[in-house]
């Protein structure tokens, strides 16, 4: 295997869930959240939208703290397939490199970011509640509920990029929409 050169890696990435063109209100949170760790790390934000007939959600998701959103509008999309959804946030994540890959740990988040952690050889913590940086070293820390909730478990991947996590639902704070972005 060669070596990781984790410089080629820049850019946080939030999965823009949605379902029957209505965008889940976890991705709206995790942009939130997402918007501070690009900010803290200088570099873009982006969401990943996937679907049939959801290219106008894309300004939604830049009014809500986007940079920029890689959409893939196709009809094989239309509705939830673990295994396609897997293979196209892969394929995009080989081309474009993100640093951190966020998703709600939703049904679907559950069901299909695993397989994409094993397709891109990273790390994977679930049902994240908090995200802080190691800034030196460029590390998230992946903060979870451990041992039925009794501690918190402080969880990275200094190895591997993209960074990777999905969260709770109801956790984060999204950020007021601004129209004019």
């Amino acid at each position: 295997m060669a070596e990781l050169n984790k410089a080629d890696y820049k850019g946080v990435w939030v999965f823009a869930e949605q379902r029957r063109g209505k965008l889940h209100n976890v991705c709206f949170e995790l942009l939130g959240k997402g918007r501070e760790l690009a900010d803290a790390l200088k570099v873009e934000l982006a969401a990943v939208l996937l679907g049939s007939g959801i290219k106008d959600k894309a300004q939604d998701l830049i009014s809500a703290g986007a940079d920029k959103v890689y959409v893939v509008d196709h009809p094989k999309l239309k509705d939830f397939n673990d295994e396609l959804y897997s293979m196209t946030v892969a394929e995009i994540a080989k081309q474009f490199k993100p640093e951190i890959v966020l998703a709600g740990a939703t049904a679907v988040g559950r069901a299909f970011l695993p397989r994409v952690s094993i397709m891109l050889n990273a790390g994977l913590t679930a049902d994240c509640t908090a995200f802080e940086l190691d800034m030196e070293n460029r590390n998230l820390f992946q903060i979870r509920p451990a041992f039925g909730g009794s501690l918190m478990a402080k969880i990275q991947t200094p190895e591997r990029r993209p960074q990777m996590a999905t969260a709770r639902y109801k956790v984060f704070k999204p950020l007021a929409k601004d129209p004019s972005r």
